[in-house]
């Protein structure tokens, strides 16, 4: 009975399922000239993320927030990194006790530079062993595969992604007791988007010019910088200080979902956009424009390596920020920022400016080149300053007295005051004082001859520098404690300065972004939980700079109809552009900005999503339409039913028939979804897609085109939008439009016409073709009249006398 209880036991033991370890988090994270990139890994379901290139500020903010939102164990790194990083991370690390003090530890492990360089890193990408890859890929199909998941034209993720697949090899995060040809199992590679902010990737900011960067038109600055060109940020940029423009590019490169932080941004540009508050604005754009570079001034602090231009701009930059403060206590207090900035700009400010007020003597020490301390701040500088000032006039009764000892071939000399030398008595060399014995004088040490004449030390100088000491270096070095000082108790309340960035930053953006709605007629956006698109009379908003008159169009999306726009119409009719106008008007939106439209709505946006027209394959060596596909392969595995895609002429770089049909595959796939489709926006020249019927008939599609009419020959476009489709591209008509010359554009519509016929398609010229057929029939019975059998026939001489040369005019 003990036995068989025994068994029992052992077998329910045996069933009890194993507990799974706790999935741990494993971060490799890079930041480089302001951008951030990371990449992680899951061990829970061994799955792989990613986090593209980011803009970054030097407060690591963002960073911060993805390392409380993941939690890693470990954070690996480069050994060489900035220093704002290093310090960073040294807050992360576990106190030498091992305790965390309540706050989030994690080991950090680093790695060589080397082991983070882009092409290793590339490499061990591309030669990875990915579980949810086909076995049976060739090289070159892994590495098409990969493109369309992983965004390669992101280096810093690269490099990133590069090191964390090292650091998984070399740790062997979960196989610890395999055998050394096991490799850790990575099951998938996902995007990591943070929360709140919307998804878009490099080629989205490109191809709807939201940042274009040209050469300087300046020879000096040519190789060495560069400018803004025609690009949305650079319309809306009118900051007028250096933190204010930081803000405005971050905000464009991490544009949020977040309604409150949307909201709290519109209020702002509202109130400035108010016609009663336009001398509000201008005062407050003129303190901004004194800001001056607050952490590069802090910095130099910390290294002691303060000059009298910090000095001035430390104190030109509180003096003004006080002045915002104030504004801002006199504004709305409901505007989170103006009531955030008033309490932040607080006393410590006004002690700072009343510190540096007090002590600095600006005009003395722009004359001296040094920092300067004013009367009545310091009683012993002020003493040795009034015995400095009555120098000349003592020193000149000393050097009469001198006088009276020496020889009376000297007519005249002086005393004089050498800082780190001290006083010394100096007159001009006699003519019979050639050599260096003859400078010495009873009574005097002679030091140096300058300028032809000769310094001595006598006794009365000598007690002079016992009395008097080295005036000057005492003053200085003085002031120099006094600086140190001061800069002590500068750096101790250097929190209200950092605020000053932040919140000088906004400020300064928001207004920008408040001029450029003003003067452009832009409307405040609202937001809606329901998940549509709806805007009126929408413009494009660089594109109405670029054309005499500019035609506005809608866009309505609903949560259950409408959610694909499938746009047709003749070439150069505007399809592109309104693709472009759609997507810049929303992305206004989540950047907080008011839009060009006279009414907009909009949902919940949690990406945009574009197909290029063109791009240059740079990192992989893939073709045009190679790259559309990794494209399209990224919106279809990242979009939810709350994203933005806008393609543009898919399909167009293969053959028509396998362009269509992918074309056709990946919009039923959205259809089938249903109210869970993204908004899609979709022109397209393949007039099969709708002639053909090839897609099914949904509540979910909606067919609009651009209007235009024939005057007679010539073509006219009113870019329009309207429900319909459009079946003629006008392909001919626009090539005329565009200057080609008429002979091709009549071949080109003779060879149209044809081909759509089913006709065959005959070469213009057929004299040569005749002749060039008549030679072909005189070889063939020429050489159909051999006699093969013959032992007397040279078949080689055949070939190279006759056959050879008619080869050559072939």
């Amino acid at each position: 009975m003990n036995h068989l209880q025994t068994m029992t036991n052992v077998i329910i033991d045996d069933s009890q399922e194993e507990e799974e370890p706790p999935a741990e988090i494993y971060l490799s994270v890079l930041w480089k000239s302001g951008q951030l990139a990371a990449a992680f890994y899951n061990s829970g379901d061994c799955s792989v993320h990613f986090m593209p290139d980011t803009a970054e500020t030097e407060q690591l903010c963002l960073l911060s927030r993805v390392i409380a939102d993941l939690q890693p164990r470990c954070i690996v790194t480069s050994a060489k990194q900035d220093q704002h990083f290093s310090d960073f991370l040294q807050t992360l690390k576990p106190t030498p006790d091992g305790t965390a003090d309540g706050r989030f530890t994690a080991e950090i492990c680093l790695f060589s530079r080397v082991d983070f360089a882009l092409p290793i890193c590339k490499q061990r990408v591309l030669s990875g062993h990915f579980s949810m890859l086909p076995y049976n890929l060739t090289e070159a199909e892994k590495i098409l595969h990969l493109s369309s998941i992983i965004p390669f034209d992101c280096p810093l993720m690269v490099c990133a992604l590069g090191g964390l697949l090292k650091f998984l090899d070399r740790r062997r995060i979960g196989i610890e007791l395999e055998d050394s040809s096991v490799g850790v199992p990575i099951l998938t590679i996902k995007k990591y988007v943070m929360t709140d902010i919307v998804d878009m990737d490099q080629d989205t900011f490109s191809v709807l010019h939201i940042f274009k960067s040209e050469a300087h038109p300046s020879v000096y600055k040519m190789c060495s910088g560069g400018k803004e060109g025609l690009s949305l940020f650079g319309l809306l940029n009118r900051c007028q200080c250096k933190w204010g423009e930081n803000r405005l590019r971050l905000w464009f490169m991490r544009p949020t979902r977040s309604q409150e932080e949307l909201t709290s941004r519109l209020d702002v540009i509202e109130f400035f956009m108010a016609p009663h508050n336009q001398e509000t604005t201008s005062n407050i754009q003129g303190c901004l424009r004194n800001i001056k570079n607050i952490p590069l001034i802090l910095k130099r602090m910390t290294l002691c390596n303060t000059k009298v231009m910090d000095w001035q701009s430390l104190y030109k930059t509180v003096y003004n920020a006080v002045c915002l403060g104030e504004i801002c206590r006199t504004l709305p207090q409901f505007v989170t920022l103006f009531s955030r900035l008033a309490s932040a700009f607080s006393s410590d400010l006004h002690y700072i400016a009343s510190l540096i007020s007090k002590v600095v003597d600006f005009e003395e020490s722009v004359r001296e080149k040094r920092f300067c301390v004013k009367p009545q701040v310091d009683p012993t500088i002020d003493e040795k300053k009034r015995r400095m000032q009555g120098l000349p006039d003592f020193l000149t009764d000393v050097a009469h007295k001198e006088l009276e000892n020496l020889d009376v071939q000297i007519p005249s000399c002086c005393v004089l005051y050498i800082p780190l030398i001290g006083f010394l008595l100096s007159f001009q060399r006699l003519p019979q004082m050639q050599e260096k014995s003859h400078f010495e004088i009873e009574g005097l040490d002679f030091m140096f001859l300058s300028n032809n004449r000769l310094h001595y030390r006598s006794a009365r100088t000598k007690e002079l520098d016992k009395v008097l000491g080295d005036l000057h270096c005492e003053i200085r070095d003085h002031e120099t404690m006094i600086m140190h000082q001061l800069q002590t108790l500068i750096l101790e309340r250097s929190s209200v300065l950092h605020d000053v960035t932040e919140y000088v930053g906004q400020l300064d953006a928001l207004l920008a972004m408040a001029i450029s709605a003003r003067e452009n007629g832009y409307v405040r956006p609202c937001y809606t939980s329901n998940n549509i698109i709806n805007i009126k009379e929408g413009r494009h908003p660089l594109m109405v700079f670029c054309s005499g008159t500019f035609v506005p169009n809608p866009t309505e999306t609903g949560e259950q109809e409408k959610r694909i726009k499938i746009v047709t119409g003749p070439n150069s009719c505007g399809k592109s552009v309104y693709l472009k106008q759609v997507g810049l008007i929303v992305f206004m939106a989540m950047v907080g900005s008011y839009v060009p439209a006279s009414y907009a709505e909009i949902g919940p946006i949690d990406g945009i999503f574009t197909r290029l027209q063109t791009r240059e394959s740079v990192s992989l060596g893939l073709s045009t339409f190679m790259i559309d596909l990794n494209q399209m392969a990224r919106a279809v595995n990242n979009a939810t039913a709350n994203s933005l895609i806008l393609i543009d002429e898919f399909g167009k770089g293969t053959n028509t028939v396998d362009g269509l049909s992918l074309l056709a595959a990946i919009l039923r796939h959205w259809i089938e979804q249903g109210s869970s489709c993204p908004h899609i926006l979709l022109s397209t020249n393949f007039h099969s897609l709708i002639q053909l019927k090839i897609l099914p008939e949904s509540p979910i599609v909606h067919y609009q085109t651009f209007e235009w009419c024939l005057d007679g020959e010539e073509l006219v476009f009113f870019y329009q939008l309207k429900h319909g489709v459009s079946e003629v591209s006008q392909a001919a008509r626009v090539a005329s439009i565009a200057g080609m010359p008429e002979e091709i554009i009549k071949r080109g519509v003779e060879v149209s016409e044809l081909f759509r016929s089913g006709r065959a398609i005959r070469c213009l010229d057929d004299s040569d073709r005749k002749e060039k057929m008549d030679k072909c029939r005189k070889l063939v019975s020429s050489f159909l009249s051999l006699d093969l059998d013959d032992p007397q026939t040279d078949l080689q001489k055949y070939l190279s006398d006759t056959v050879l040369p008619l080869s050559r005019i072939f």
